[in-house]
């Protein structure tokens, strides 16, 4: 049986128009981004404010699981002050599972060191690269992320730069 079936008529996603569908999953696609924005360049604790109130952070390996705005705010607000960051999301495939709900998956790769005092540094590998599963829920007037599940294929250790690493790019 298909999950819509059980839905509302009128939340059912088939409900919506081509523009709402449209603007619902843009604004999905925008949370996405604006996630990893706020990781590299904003105040990292801000991305808790993207959530809704009971939001969810978990990775499939481990015991990292996080959950509500507060814990969100102290869990991503706690990176290292000297964190250099840069995280690439690509195919990000939205689906409206209702006129209030959808889900996401999206490919990330992220570029990271800590130890980082200013300037351009010369190339180096990612530290990660996976996805992100996502579910959003329209609350507050808005779209927000109810649940982000990481997954890393490939992982590996984060760098700390040294006083005498060349940063200069050359």
């Amino acid at each position: 049986m298909d999950t819509t079936d059980a839905l509302d008529p009128l939340d059912r996603p088939d409900h919506l128009g081509p523009l709402e569908r449209l603007i619902a999953e843009r604004a999905c696609e925008r949370l996405i981004v604006e996630f990893v924005r706020r990781l590299d360049l904003g105040e990292p604790g801000d991305v808790a404010e993207l959530f809704t109130p009971d939001g969810l952070w978990e990775w499939a390996e481990g015991d990292r699981r996080i959950e509500g705005r507060d814990a969100l705010r102290a869990y991503f607000a706690g990176r290292p002050a000297d964190r250099l960051s840069r995280r690439l999301c690509t195919n990000i495939l939205v689906t409206l599972t209702s006129a209030s709900t959808a889900t996401a998956s999206t490919y990330f790769t992220t570029f990271r060191v800590d130890g980082h005092t200013g300037g351009m540094l010369p190339p180096r590998l990612p530290v990660q690269v996976g996805h992100y599963e996502d579910t959003f829920r329209k609350a507050e007037g808005r779209w927000l992320l109810a649940a982000r599940e990481l997954f890393l294929d490939f992982a590996g250790p984060t760098e700390r730069l040294g006083p005498a690493d060349d940063r200069t790019g050359d």
